[in-house]
């Protein structure tokens, strides 16, 4: 896939993307075995981690997880009312989307506590390993999982073909949470609504945004504040993941989308 030569000419000194299509690896370009930081794409994996709780009966996604008023569901889909960082919260749980590193620590200290277990080793017992991932969470369950781009790609097919949780569980995470709340996506603004799933942030009708034009409305993922994304478009059943040590800015801003077009234009 020639789309992915495209980020030879980023200003980051290290950089690796892949595409999946149906859960299959197509294209690779840059360093397989690198490890990178990936910041918030780390959300997804704790996301998953607590889909995985839910199933197991260790959670329950409607139990009561946070501030008051909030649920393990208000933390997975940042709308419990917490702030970015650590303070007291900005509002009470459902009223809008406040992207959340502090709901995200908060909620892995919650399914520690109901698992009797730290959660890096729940993360790992339950995402990771069964998924064949040499990942590791090395801090906060909201940005410092550190993997390589095979790590990612492993991941990503899990979203394409899921193994650790029902079809179902996916599709309810990757359908809108708590509809009409408006919010802020970092970087990107304000949007009414800002619409998000359970940890996945969803594409919608969203501009600017960090993934394509040619992308579908149902496509959703994350980025990360260390030059890192991670998109599934379920509408032509690809994947686009990258990794690089870069962090997020500008230049983010114009190669990112530029690239999922190209890839998307190629795919099809």
């Amino acid at each position: 896939m020639e789309a992915l030569r495209e980020i030879d000419g980023w200003p980051a000194t290290t950089k690796a993307a892949a595409v999946l299509h149906g859960g299959e690896v197509v294209a690779v370009h840059g360093p397989r075995t690198h490890v990178f930081r990936w910041a918030s794409v780390t959300k997804l994996a704790t996301a998953l981690a607590t889909l995985v709780a839910a199933e197991e009966g260790v959670v329950d996604l409607d139990e009561p997880a946070g501030p008051e008023g909030s649920t393990v569901r208000h933390l997975l889909a940042h709308a419990s009312g917490l702030p970015f960082e650590p303070g007291a919260p900005g509002g009470k749980p459902g009223q809008r989307r406040v992207y959340s590193n502090v709901g995200y620590e908060t909620l892995a200290a919650h399914v520690a506590e109901r698992a009797e277990m730290p959660f890096g080793e729940y993360l790992a017992a339950g995402v990771l390993q069964p998924l064949g991932m040499d990942a590791e969470l090395r801090g906060s369950a909201a940005s410092e999982l550190h993997g390589d781009l095979d790590d990612l790609l492993a991941f990503a097919r899990e979203l394409q073909r899921p193994t650790l949780v029902a079809q179902e569980t996916l599709a309810e995470a990757t359908s809108v949470q708590f509809a009409g709340l408006a919010g802020v996506l970092p970087d990107f603004g304000r949007f009414d609504p800002l619409d998000w799933g359970l940890g996945f942030e969803l594409r919608d009708a969203k501009d600017p945004h960090w993934t394509g034009t040619r992308n579908s409305p149902r496509t959703f993922g994350h980025f990360g504040g260390s030059g890192t994304f991670l998109w599934v478009d379920p509408e032509v059943d690809a994947a686009l993941a990258v990794l690089t040590d870069l962090e997020f800015g500008d230049w983010a801003k114009q190669v990112w989308p530029a690239l999922s077009d190209a890839v998307l234009a190629e795919k099809r």
